[in-house]
């Protein structure tokens, strides 16, 4: 294998289940940031000078996190797993980034990529399928321009199949078979072709 001299990033999906992660920034895209963190099961610490009416505090208590509207200090890092900035002030982002790059914390720095460890992608979903675009950094509008037509895509046909799938790949499991070495789509083509049907009325 030859490797690379260009640079890339590397895709990944992360479970943040209960994982804390610190959001610094209260206006819209702020609240943007600290609702996907929410919807993926994070404790999110919002922290900004200022709370904006986009801020719902009342979600962030009852996800088990807290909202702190007074500067950021580097305090405020402490526990933390993962960092977002999103102050709209380049300087401001550029040393909390910094602050949580010497603790070892990964950081996101909103339309920063300099100042950015992980990238955050453009995604859509349908149930357990998760489509994810990135640019590297490069255009984040055309990160969202080919989300968006990777939505027309992402029927909610397809989260039936995929709870389809994981149930018979967990019976497989269960019955101390190996579901590495199975061929699955024929299987896929099949349930493919069962939803079409039903949604053709044939």
């Amino acid at each position: 294998m030859e490797l690379s001299t260009s640079r890339f990033t590397y895709p990944v999906f992360l479970d943040l289940h209960a994982v804390p992660v610190l959001v610094v920034g209260g206006g819209p895209i702020g609240w943007r940031k600290a609702s996907g963190l929410l919807t993926a099961g994070a404790i999110v610490r919002l922290v900004a000078t200022e709370v904006s009416e986009h801020i719902d505090r009342d979600v962030v208590a009852a996800a088990g996190g807290e909202v702190i509207e007074r500067p950021f200090g580097d305090a405020h890092l402490d526990g933390m797993r993962l960092v977002i900035t999103a102050t709209g002030n380049v300087g401001t982002d550029t040393a909390i980034s910094a602050a949580a790059r010497e603790r070892g914390i990964w950081t996101n720095a909103a339309d920063q990529p300099v100042d950015c460890e992980f990238i955050l992608p453009a995604i859509t979903r349908s149930g357990r399928v998760t489509g994810a675009i990135s640019t590297d950094g490069a255009s984040p509008a055309l990160a969202g321009y080919l989300r968006d037509r990777l939505a027309e895509v992402l029927t909610p046909d397809l989260a039936i199949i995929a709870d389809t799938l994981a149930d018979e790949r967990a019976s497989v499991q269960a019955a101390g078979g190996s579901t590495e070495a199975i061929d699955w789509r024929p299987r896929i083509a099949e349930l493919f072709t069962e939803t079409a049907s039903v949604d053709g009325g044939v």
